[in-house]
């Protein structure tokens, strides 16, 4: 099933730290569906891109598309336009489990619609999670 995630994973240098965050989105996010979405594992509820990581220049980039709401202070590298918040890993420890964990819940609850952003021609929408 998650395949595609496995060989991403496996072909960068990075793959503890990633095999990890892998591990522990899919621990918290039971409801949410994996795939690799613009060349990277993304997570999604209900189609709505949730939370993702990627290898870039500063290390591995784990965001959350609707971060910037969270109020986390672990998530430091905030969008500009969107609402979107990051945090740069490059060992696994420096990734603090308590405080991943608190945004992975509050990514259930806490959603901007990206699914719908290009029918309404950018304009953002905050959703109502029951």
């Amino acid at each position: 099933m998650y395949n595609d995630i496995i060989e991403y994973n496996n072909s960068i240098d990075e793959k503890e730290l990633c095999n990890t965050l892998f591990k522990l989105i899919n621990e918290n996010l039971k409801n949410a569906q994996a795939k690799i979405w613009h060349a990277h594992p993304v997570w999604f509820i209900n189609d709505n891109p949730i939370v993702g990581y990627s290898k870039q220049k500063k290390g591995i980039r784990l965001m959350f598309w609707s971060g910037a709401d969270f109020e986390e202070s672990i998530l430091n590298v905030k969008g500009g336009k969107y609402k979107d918040a990051s945090v740069f890993y490059n060992s696994v420890n420096e990734i603090s489990k308590k405080g991943l964990t608190r945004c992975l819940k509050k990514a259930e609850s806490i959603q901007w619609d990206y699914k719908n952003l290009i029918k309404r021609k950018g304009k953002l929408e905050k959703l109502v999670i029951r």
